[in-house]
Formats: C-alpha cells, sequence, structure tokens
C-alpha cells in the first residue's frame, strides 16, 4: 500500500492529459480554484458511472463554491471521452495510464475482489485548497453520495 500525501502540505504536483488530450496541470487553478481530485478504477463501470453522474448533475454547485472537479483513472484518453460521451459528463476527466499520479497519491494498490487479489486503483478523494495545499483525503469513497459528501466538507471548511 502506498501512503497518503500529508495533508496541510502542497499536493503533489501533477499534469496528465484530458479526454480531448490537453495537459491539465495541478498549478493551473493556483490562485484560482479549488480542488476536488478523485481517483476511479474504471470508466463506465457501475459504480464510477454513479460517482461521477452524481458530479455531473450537481456541477454547478461545485462551481458555486469556486471549486473544480477533475476524475483521473487509468484509462486511456479515447475511453475517457466515450465515458463524457455517454453519461454526458460536464468535467474533466484525466488519464494516468501509468499510475504515476496515483502513485503520488497513494492511490494505487493491492486490491481484493471475489478472492482475488491484485494491484489497481484505489478510490479516494484529495480536497486541494486554492493556494495548492492538501486540505482533506478521503478514503471510504461512497459512490453514491459522493458528490454530497464532498460539497458539505468544503461548505463546513473552506467556505466558511
Amino acid at each position: 500500500m502506498m501512503s497518503l500525501p500529508d495533508t496541510g502540505k502542497m499536493a503533489p504536483a501533477f499534469k496528465l492529459l484530458n479526454q480531448d488530450g490537453e495537459a491539465v496541470a495541478l498549478k493551473d487553478f493556483k490562485g484560482k480554484k479549488h480542488v476536488v481530485l478523485y481517483f476511479y478504477p474504471k470508466a463506465l463501470t457501475p459504480g464510477c458511472t454513479v460517482q461521477a453522474c452524481g458530479i455531473r448533475d450537481n456541477l454547478a454547485e461545485f462551481e458555486s463554491l469556486d471549486t473544480v472537479v477533475l476524475g483521473v483513472s487509468p484509462d486511456p484518453v479515447k475511453k475517457l471521452q466515450s465515458f463524457i460521451d455517454k453519461k454526458e459528463l460536464n468535467f474533466p476527466l484525466l488519464s494516468d495510464e501509468d499510475h504515476a499520479v496515483a502513485d503520488k497519491y497513494g492511490s494505487w494498490g493491492l486490491k481484493k475482489f471475489m478472492g482475488r487479489e491484485y494491484m489497481g486503483l484505489i478510490r479516494q478523494t484529495f480536497i486541494i485548497d486554492k493556494q495548492g495545499k492538501l486540505v482533506h483525503i478521503m478514503s471510504k469513497v461512497r459512490t453514491k453520495t459522493h458528490h454530497d459528501d464532498v460539497l458539505n466538507w468544503i461548505r463546513e471548511n473552506l467556505n466558511a
């Protein structure tokens, strides 16, 4: 299991390609927006779809809190575009095919599924403030309520 980055310190820098093949870097948002960086295992799977659609349906509220949401998975860019098209997603998805960013965030590790162990992406969410500081880590993510859990945390802690 990779270790998680420390809250209260600067979030690990990253630069990944989005669904359009454009580079998106954490520093792009510094001084402008809070960043919700969420790692999800695989585009177009049931849990990941529920989670993404919850964000899609509440994006206006994230925006009203000066917050950008970035979904990160090991899927290739093309698959991300397909996810966006099929589910009408309205926020960027980033491709981390070599899971280098997931490694930095402690979101790549040993998983168990139906008695099988394998290395994979661990569903986690990181909240980064406008200064680029990691302020909160959600290691237990419930896909159905993820958007509410994140919005509530931001309302109570960053926009209080």
